[in-house]
């Protein structure tokens, strides 16, 4: 019975070690997975003002000219309808013809494990 006690204790401390460290992995993978989507649709909003002479309007004409196979899931709020694109009037190019979204945040207020909050990445 002694034994059975002493195993069961084994178990219980590996485990409590074990499921924080779980947690910040999981926290760390969708942080990574956060700021490659960024960086790829950031680069979508460039390539379409570029190739268009004009920002997209919205997230959803960089889909629809084929710039992004499906607007991706935000690794934090879990939806595709959180993003929170930047827009600004001033024109980034010459020959452009029209303004529109220039950047793209998350619309998560959480803070992330480096401090800062999801929305300024």
């Amino acid at each position: 019975m002694i034994e059975l006690i002493i195993v069961i204790s084994v178990i219980l401390i590996l485990t409590a070690i074990a499921v924080p460290a779980y947690r910040q992995h999981v926290l760390r993978a969708r942080e990574v997975v956060l700021k490659e989507d960024l960086d790829s649709m950031r680069r979508a909003i460039d390539q379409f003002t570029q190739d268009k002479v004009k920002a997209p309007q919205s997230l959803d004409d960089l889909v629809s000219a084929g710039y992004l196979r499906a607007l991706p899931k935000d690794p934090i709020t879990g939806a595709k309808d959180t993003w929170e694109p930047e827009s600004d009037d001033s024109i980034a190019q010459l020959g452009q013809t029209d303004s529109g979204i220039v950047d793209v945040h998350s619309g998560s207020k959480a803070l992330s494990s480096e401090g800062t909050s999801y929305n300024s990445w």
